[in-house]
């Protein structure tokens, strides 16, 4: 793992962000990922984890929201005007919270509608397929399923797996434990931390449960309110007795507000 005070190729560097004129949804967030770690981004609902990622991957518009302030940098680069699909293109992609599959497609024809980013050939639109299905073999059990009458955890599958068919350097990922049952999300854990081992693909995780995530991640910032409160080493932050109170339900529990 690389020292987080050196350049990464994702630098979030005092960031706030506004939806509509008025809601500060966060304020001076800064962050870096390095390239090939896991990093997350805990807190609780509310405190500002999925406008962050949406500020990264320029998907506030749709919510009237927008950067107020603050730089994003991708390998140095300013890419803040850049439009989502552009960042698609560069290799950054958000799988949102909420399982977005389209429902009335198949569970291949939704991984497929991922790959048309880079205009690939038809062998290397199957190869990209055969090689989602190595990683998530549950779907290609479904692969003739339309993707809507498939489970909670498919369905998240399938959102991952159609955003790695774009090839991703940094796959942004919104709340992936979300309302699926302990084993699926394990399962999901697990090809995560594959994915980044055997293919070098770098995540940035959103996520609630901090216990969780910190048993995958390199590193790890810590929201409160809009604001980054704290951030270290997974190691660190689980060996703190703050963050043990108050996130990962220790002796003095505490529900963070």
């Amino acid at each position: 793992m690389t020292d987080q005070t050196t350049a990464g190729f994702l630098e979030v560097r005092n960031v706030e962000a506004l939806y509509g004129q008025a809601i500060l949804a966060v304020r001076d967030v800064s962050l870096r990922i390095e390239e090939g770690s896991i990093v997350a981004l805990l807190g609780a609902n509310g405190a500002g984890k999925t406008t962050t990622l949406k500020a990264i991957s320029n998907l506030l518009g749709p919510a009237r929201g927008r950067v107020s302030k603050g730089d994003i940098r991708w390998r140095e680069e300013p890419i803040s005007d850049l439009s989502a699909s552009k960042l698609v293109a560069r290799g950054i992609v958000q799988v949102l919270e909420g399982r977005h599959v389209f429902p009335q497609l198949t569970v291949e024809e939704n991984i497929i509608s991922g790959g048309f980013v880079g205009r690939p050939s038809r062998k290397a639109l199957n190869d990209s397929l055969e090689q989602i299905y190595t990683w998530f073999p549950r779907l290609q059990q479904k692969r003739r399923t339309k993707a809507g009458l498939t489970s909670g955890g498919e369905q998240q599958m399938v959102a991952i797996g159609r955003a790695l068919m774009t090839k991703p350097k940094l796959v942004l990922l919104d709340e992936p434990s979300m309302g699926l049952a302990p084993i699926i999300v394990q399962e999901i854990f697990e090809i995560v931390r594959a994915l980044n081992k055997e293919s070098g693909v770098s995540f940035l995780l959103a996520e609630q449960n901090a216990n969780l995530a910190l048993k995958y991640a390199d590193y790890a910032y810590i929201l409160e309110t809009g604001r980054v409160a704290l951030s270290g080493t997974a190691e660190e932050l689980r060996a703190r007795d703050d963050v043990h109170d108050f996130y990962l339900g220790g002796a003095k529990s505490a529900v963070p507000h």
